[in-house]
């Protein structure tokens, strides 16, 4: 495998997963479900987010839906595992919510830097119209963004990056830049594209997925890519 530097000298375009890369998913998703489930305590916010995980993840696994309609019925099946209930009008409310959630205090510096140097790009499991609602906490207008509305379908099935390769830029030129090893690490390595991960909330690596690099935070990319 090249290293990071060896990588990062013949890359052209870099692509990021946004939320958990980006933008403070971990925060935002505690914060959303303070709003929804109003009664319960920190000990129970913090299960049902290790809950959505995979609940999100298994709904996005069916049938392609909108993203409105997968978090909506995350935390619909959430509030029954957990006997919870959803006060009148707010099962909709974490979509309502996302576009809210901001960056890392570092994302927007870092983003900056990177321009300079780098096309860079957006995959996303998200939709468009929630998408455009969040570019307001950016920065840097990105060259280009793939949504799962764009493919139908949510990483880490292919479409994301087959878009990627066939429209934007192809694995030699290209790095690209998340936060989740099973949604970002997985599908690239199949297809050979460079990943560095980013790990946000320091995680531990239990799946078989050898990331190009490691960084804890999108600054320390920014310092390896920049420096002369």
């Amino acid at each position: 495998m090249p290293s990071i530097r060896e990588t990062l000298a013949k890359t052209k375009v870099i692509t990021f997963d946004c939320y958990g890369t980006l933008i403070d998913w971990w925060v935002g998703l505690r914060k959303s479900f303070q709003s929804i489930f109003a009664s319960a305590d920190t000990q129970q916010i913090d299960e049902l987010v290790d809950a959505y995980v995979d609940t999100e993840a298994d709904i996005e696994g069916q049938v392609y839906r909108p993203y409105r309609d997968v978090v909506t019925e995350a935390v619909e099946r959430l509030a029954q595992r957990f006997n919870l209930a959803i006060p009148s009008g707010k099962a909709k409310l974490l979509a309502q919510m996302l576009p809210h959630w901001t960056p890392f205090p570092d994302t927007n510096e870092a983003l900056k830097r990177l321009k300079e140097r780098f096309q860079l790009g957006v995959l996303s499991n998200i939709d468009r119209d929630l998408f455009a609602e969040t570019t307001k906490h950016f920065e840097v207008t990105f060259d280009f963004v793939i949504t799962a509305q764009d493919v139908q379908s949510y990483k880490p099935a292919m479409g994301h990056f087959e878009r990627l390769i066939d429209q934007h830029a192809s694995p030699d030129i290209v790095l690209h830049v998340a936060q989740s090893l099973y949604h970002d690490g997985v599908p690239t390595g199949k297809l050979g594209i460079p990943y560095v991960w980013i790990n946000r909330y320091d995680g531990t690596n239990d799946l078989s997925v050898v990331p190009l690099a490691l960084y804890p935070d999108l600054k320390s990319l920014a310092d390896a890519a920049c420096s002369d």
